[in-house]
């Protein structure tokens, strides 16, 4: 925001800067050549073309009350000065250039009525001061200057008003996908917590008749247990109906884990994906929860890798250590404008990110100097709960 102020304030300069050259060069013009159209004495010429060239420096500024000088002196000047024998127009020709001008950018920047006021009045000045039959050309060829002059505004407007909803539309895509991507997030860390309370229901239901001489009071412990079990879990299926309301089926597969991550590494390989593994340590101690946010970040990494670097080789490493896991997926490069993406932070990434955080992991996803792609994340093999920003718990 700050450099693109600063270089609308240098463009400004630099019209500026135009603007008083221009009008210098017209005055320069419009002095020593005044005794050859008018009968000014010499005092006044310096004035009276100042009257007729200077409304230009109000272009940018004001142009209405630039054209207000300019008319009201082309109405002065042939009253109040003689023209020189051999020269028919009330006007020297810079006059009549910097009118023109000043009729356009009225035309360009000024309300419509202003507009409308400018040219009646302009066309009429020049209809009862033009020499001959020549005031209805001029007339005609002011007009033809306000009808182009408001074709240009309105072409800038509805550009602007298109590139301006274009950037809304885009925001709102962004928004929703992130949205959507942490919804869904939602929903897989609810079901697994869900699928954990109900294994808490059924173990304290079930106690009193798996385990023998349990006494009444300890029968009663697990029942409270159970029945409060229960109201959590009550809860959250309805946090999940809530979380499901965008018209999302709830799906009765259960979460994928570790066990299934062979199985995605095969189907990316019979889909034509050039990939390569290696997986180290035993998965059997990771967590339902690290598993899935494992699965998804693996997931997403080899769709990206796909979808951007279609030709070229996938490199997948894993380890499951007793603390953590530790993920790496690293492709070959792709086109240019796909990895800038990639790199400024696509919602993938961020999706990525967002589950590495839902575990109290952590993930790094950066381009290669060979232009590549990688992707590296560890996580803990037993969660822990953290919360993630827009998930509501």
């Amino acid at each position: 925001m700050i450099s693109r102020t600063k270089g609308t304030l240098g463009v400004g300069r630099r019209l500026d800067f135009l603007i008083v050259v221009v009008t210098l060069i017209l005055y320069s013009v419009a002095w020593p050549t005044l005794l050859l159209t008018h009968q000014v004495s010499a005092p006044l010429l310096p004035i009276v073309s100042a009257l007729a060239v200077f409304p230009f420096l109000l272009i940018r500024a004001n142009p209405a009350l630039g054209w207000s000088i300019s008319a009201l002196s082309a109405v002065v000047i042939p009253l109040a000065f003689d023209l020189q024998p051999g020269w028919d127009y009330p006007w020297q020709v810079t006059h009549i250039m910097v009118l023109m001008v000043l009729v356009f950018a009225v035309s360009l920047r000024c309300a419509i009525p202003v507009v409308a006021v400018s040219w009646v009045a302009t066309v009429l000045l020049f209809v009862g001061y033009a020499p001959g039959e020549d005031g209805i050309g001029w007339g005609v060829g002011f007009t033809a200057i306000v009808v182009f002059g408001l074709l240009v505004r309105w072409l800038v407007l509805s550009r602007r008003q298109l590139a301006k909803q274009e950037e809304v539309s885009e925001l709102e895509r962004a928004r929703r996908t992130v949205l959507e991507e942490k919804a869904k997030i939602a929903r897989d860390l609810h079901d697994v917590v869900a699928h954990h309370m109900s294994l808490v229901v059924v173990q304290a239901q079930s106690a009193p008749y798996r385990i023998e001489g349990v006494s009444p009071s300890a029968a009663a412990e697990f029942e409270a247990i159970g029945a409060t079990a229960r109201e959590a879990l009550n809860e959250i299926r309805g946090m999940l109906g809530v979380l499901r309301s965008d018209g999302v089926p709830a799906e009765d597969t259960p979460a994928p884990g570790v066990g299934d991550v062979p199985a995605l590494l095969e189907s990316r390989l019979r889909a034509g994906v050039r990939l390569s593994w290696e997986s180290t340590g035993a998965p059997d101690g990771v967590s339902a929860t690290t598993g899935l946010a494992l699965y998804r970040i693996l997931q997403e990494s080899l769709s990206n890798a796909s979808r951007h670097a279609p030709e070229a080789d996938v490199r997948v490493r894993l380890d499951y250590g007793s603390d953590v896991v530790y993920l790496e997926v690293v492709n070959g490069s792709g086109s240019a404008a796909v990895s800038h993406e990639r790199a400024t932070g696509g919602h993938g990434v961020r999706g990525m990110r967002d589950r590495a955080l839902g575990v109290a992991g952590w993930i790094d996803a950066r381009p290669r100097p060979d232009g590549g792609f990688e992707v590296v994340a560890r996580l803990p093999s037993t969660a822990v709960a953290m919360p993630v920003p827009g998930l509501t718990a």
